[in-house]
């Protein structure tokens, strides 16, 4: 493939609406184009990214049984209306209506589509298990989409789903999915690390989250030394502290004016008190009943806890008039002394606590020196904050550390949940119908694409791995007006292509400079210069990533280059071995 004949518009400055370095590298680099807030076309170069990272996923998924299909885009609204799901999606949901005014969806997803099919066609537990997966483009109106292909409108994504007889059958099927992902992004040449999640509004027992691990990535993971756990923070579970702070005399429950004082900033400036010595009391709704959550005032409720504690879909704050018909006072001012008619749920670190500033239920007021015990009681103690780095791992005790990821695969244990609400269910050996047990499995092809750009770049541009790489080799005349250079790049590039290594020919009568910047910025792995050393023969070969150089003669650099690239390494350590 010859430059001049390739459509790669590159850029010099990094457009203003990039705002991380995926986007900004694949903008400048003339790998996609935007069309709308969300909306990106792949040019030729990025859509060979994708179509790599695609071929790896079929080939794994594949390997492990499922079997591939298509599942129409757009989707009829009584399949979610059946699931409850319709409703549930909100604005996320893209919409519309044919000429006959039904009401359609443009799919973000397939959960319904799938039951729907395999509830048709399965009849007998003969059928069973089966496994299908598409690679489709999915819509999802996201109220801020943003950074490029993390967070888009459309994408491109994987989804399988797994049936199963029973919950044995179910678990084999996503062990199965789990090691599956485990290869994939492996073969991509990613760094990755699966942890537990929320599924959301997927649903379902269980799920985690395979996360590539980068500094820029918008998930926070927990993760413990100790024991190796690994949680998305809306899941991460923290133990109960063994040793509570030894609690100091008793003093006098005394009322303060706080006026006008309603955040716990605010409160802790006025009192002259860290955030730490205060406890805040949060109400929430949950299925039509009133709770109230205490935490520590420089900690924040994890919402998800708590609603699974609550056995509910989902929490919310409790609106300003509720506040003050349960409290009697105002928002900002809640407290639990005198708190009556709600259960008080608090999380462990406030056990123990002694002398704390709470809301005292009355306009520009707190306490001082509250109590749990003597001034107010605490129905149950449970994990329902947030965790923050060095909170003590759930499992073995050791110190948490907060890392931070990008979510390129999900997989979830849905269980019933789908096959209940939509009655798919399939006959035993002795007739007897039961519900089919599911489970589904996500990954975000072109998610992938700009996890691995924030996982292998540098200051230069795209460094991209081996597996994934639109190309893998990059030829580069110095000169293309020289007979002798350009009739040995051309016999490389022909010998390269021949030999079935994919290669780029920089054609063009440019600058070095400009070549060399153009060839850094796209990223392709690997790169043959012909310039000066040609006179003695030989011509350099780099490996982009290492930066490292080494000259060989041009009779050697086909075989040399050829056996990296079929051997698939990402490093390249032969290439400089003596």
């Amino acid at each position: 493939m010859k430059r001049s004949q390739l459509f790669l518009p590159t850029m010099k400055d990094v457009p203003a609406e990039a705002e991380i370095i995926s986007h900004q590298l694949m903008l400048r680099a003339g790998f996609i184009r935007r069309l709308a807030a969300g909306v990106y076309s792949y040019l030729p170069l990025g859509h060979r990214v994708l179509q790599k990272v695609s071929q790896i996923i079929r080939e794994e998924m594949n390997r492990a049984g499922a079997q591939e299909l298509l599942l129409p885009v757009m989707q009829p609204a009584e399949l979610w209306q059946e699931s409850g799901r319709w409703e549930a999606m909100g604005k996320e949901m893209m919409r519309l209506k044919d000429r006959h005014e039904r009401d359609f969806c443009l799919g973000p997803t397939h959960e319904e589509v799938i039951t729907d099919l395999v509830r048709r066609e399965i009849r007998s537990y003969r059928q069973l298990p089966l496994i299908l997966y598409q690679i489709q483009t999915k819509f999802r109106d996201e109220i801020r989409p943003r950074f490029g292909l993390m967070r888009g409108r459309e994408f491109v994504m994987k989804d399988a789903y797994s049936f199963d007889r029973d919950d044995a059958g179910a678990d084999a099927s996503y062990r199965k999915m789990y090691d599956a992902y485990g290869a994939i992004f492996s073969r991509c040449g990613l760094r990755f690390s699966a942890v537990e999640a929320e599924s959301g509004a997927i649903g379902g027992s269980y799920s985690q989250e395979f996360m590539v691990l980068a500094d820029s990535g918008e998930d926070a993971v927990a993760v413990c030394d100790g024991c190796r756990y690994a949680a998305n923070v809306e899941r991460a579970e923290i133990a109960a502290d063994s040793t509570p702070p030894a609690g100091e005399p008793l003093q006098p429950l005394t009322p303060v004016e706080t006026p006008g004082h309603t955040t716990v900033d605010a409160v802790a400036a006025y009192l002259g008190v860290p955030r730490q010595a205060i406890v805040k009391t949060l109400l929430y709704e949950a299925d039509g009943r009133v709770v109230g959550v205490l935490v520590r005032g420089d900690r924040q409720v994890n919402e998800a806890k708590l609603a699974k504690h609550l056995q509910t879909g989902g929490v919310r704050f409790a609106d300003r008039a509720t506040i003050e018909r349960v409290t009697g006072g105002p928002e900002g001012f809640s407290g639990p002394v005198g708190l009556t008619g709600v259960p008080l749920l608090a999380d462990h670190e406030v056990r123990g606590m002694s002398n704390i500033v709470v809301g005292a239920n009355a306009p520009d007021r707190h306490y001082v020196n509250a109590n749990d015990g003597r001034d107010f009681g605490v129905d149950h103690y449970l994990d329902v904050r947030m965790v923050s780095e060095a909170d003590p791992c759930a499992r073995c005790g050791k110190p948490l550390r907060i890392i931070r990821g990008i979510e390129v695969g999900h997989v979830f244990k849905l269980g019933t949940k789908y096959s209940a609400s939509m009655n798919a269910t399939y006959l035993d050996a002795e007739g007897a119908a039961h519900r089919i047990v599911m489970g589904c499995y996500g990954i975000g092809v072109g998610r992938t694409m700009a996890a691995a750009v924030e996982q292998h770049h540098d200051a230069d541009g795209i460094v991209w791995p081996l597996p994934i790489a639109p190309l893998q080799v990059m030829v580069v005349p110095v000169n293309v007006t020289d007979s002798r250079s350009w009739e040995t790049a051309q016999s490389l590039h022909d010998a390269l292509e021949a030999g079935g290594v994919e290669v780029l020919l920089d054609d063009r009568d440019e600058r070095p400079g400009v070549k060399f910047k153009d060839a850094d910025l796209i990223g392709l792995p690997l790169r043959v210069t012909i310039g000066k050393a040609l006179a003695q023969g030989r011509v350099e070969l780099m490996a982009r990533g290492a930066r490292r150089t080494t000259l060989v003669g041009v009779e050697e650099a086909v075989p040399r280059l050829r056996q990296i690239v079929m051997g698939g390494e990402h490093d390249f350590p032969e290439l400089f071995a003596s």
